[in-house]
């Protein structure tokens, strides 16, 4: 089977084209990239689930490239992160960040995100057009892991920028470029922060290398591009993606709009209904393996969607609404495993915010557009919109 982001409607809309696969078979061959390489695509969620934890696949991107002729030239702070290792580095790298993204610490975290979605709300017209992709959706995250890490407020713009380059699907140069670009600031930023002390995550792990810890210069340089930029995609696909959906589903928006402090319970329902990332990152068979039916050889890339297995009928009754009273913390939207979102909690909470502040100063919002109108990322990886256009009341 062709690539889907070949089709065009697949961007529009994915979910009938996983339902259609997934009828067929929960793990099926497909064509998996630019580069034609055969593959196989996890629809099914519970092959998902056991495939995020398989131990004949590997993350160890790395491993699989090398001695594979390639004419891209992507930068190993980028192409070698953290998402890309098996443990024991995995392990090793995960724990120098995980204490920045307890519970705790984004409790504490929750005034300047609050905060931060007042202001950006304050920017709206109070009754007019809006862009919520551009005026809520973006800045609120990138603002919040800016913070977190330390990147000045004049580069912000910039920073976002060049992640949306990076997930440019079917533009290797593009890519490429950003990944140099993004890759020399955060160097330059580590040198410039051991020069001068702050309070920034950034700034811990700068300790932590040079204090002793195993934590060498290129993974330090890595895991601050990796935190940059997985520290917002997400979030702001997840943003516009629930506003969409309550937007688009009257019951849910109904239920909401009495009461806004509902939202919370809602969040892993609008994950899972419409998840923010459509494909997880990738994975390959170290061995043959057998999954979902499906006999995978040794040596071939395994593509997980969560998207899919969010929609699984066998999980999740009538998956192609959204229900506010389903129990649907099962989700995959953020992974399983030990490879599990690290960031989840922040998302969630800026998200929470997010929508919450939205609906108690507009509670009249509505699409400015029809729905076939909106335009969604040109993205193998992510499921977001491009803008989403609002009326504000």
């Amino acid at each position: 089977m062709s690539d889907p982001l070949s089709c065009p409607e697949f961007l529009q809309d994915p979910y009938p084209f996983y339902d259609e696969l997934r009828a067929a078979a929960p793990v099926q061959q497909v064509t998996a990239g630019s580069g034609g390489r055969p593959g196989y695509l996890v629809t099914g969620y519970a092959e998902a689930k056991s495939a995020f934890t398989h131990p004949g696949l590997s993350k160890d991107t790395a491993r699989f490239f090398a001695g594979r002729s390639s004419g891209r030239s992507l930068h190993p702070a980028v192409a070698r992160t953290m998402l890309a290792t098996d443990p024991p580095e995995h392990t090793r790298l995960r724990r120098l960040v995980t204490k920045a993204f307890t519970a705790g610490a984004v409790t504490r975290l929750r005034p300047y995100v609050q905060h931060t979605a007042d202001r950006l709300l304050d920017a709206l017209p109070k009754n007019g057009e809006a862009d919520l992709v551009a005026g809520l959706a973006i800045p609120l995250p990138v603002t919040v892991i800016c913070q977190l890490l330390g990147v000045p407020e004049a580069d912000r713009d910039q920073v976002r920028t060049w992640s949306n380059d990076l997930f440019a699907a079917g533009q290797p140069q593009r890519i490429d470029a950003a990944s140099h670009a993004v890759a020399g600031y955060m160097a330059d930023l580590i040198e410039a922060k051991r020069r001068v002390r702050d309070d920034s995550l950034l700034h811990d792990l700068i300790t932590a290398r040079d204090e002793g810890e195993q934590l060498t210069e290129d993974e330090l340089v890595s895991l601050a591009v990796l935190l940059l930029v997985a520290g917002h995609e997400t979030t702001t696909n997840f943003i516009g993606n629930a506003v969409l959906a309550l937007l688009q589903h009257s019951a849910l928006l109904d239920r909401v709009r009495s009461d806004p402090e509902q939202i919370g319970a809602l969040l892993d329902e609008l994950l899972r209904y419409d998840s923010p990332v459509g494909i997880a990152t990738f994975r390959y068979s170290t061995q043959a393996i057998t999954l979902g039916g499906a006999e995978i050889p040794a040596g071939v890339p395994v593509l997980i969607s969560p998207g899919a297995a969010n929609r699984d009928p066998a999980r999740y009754p009538a998956p192609n609404r959204p229900d506010a009273d389903r129990d649907a913390r099962g989700h995959l939207a953020f992974g399983y495993g030990i490879h599990r979102c690290l960031g989840a909690p922040l998302a969630l909470a800026e998200t929470e915010t997010a929508l919450r502040t939205l609906l108690t100063r507009h509670p009249g919002l509505r699409l400015a557009v029809a729905p076939e109108e909106l335009r969604w990322r040109c993205t193998r990886l992510m499921r977001g919109l491009e803008s989403l256009p609002v009326l504000t009341q």
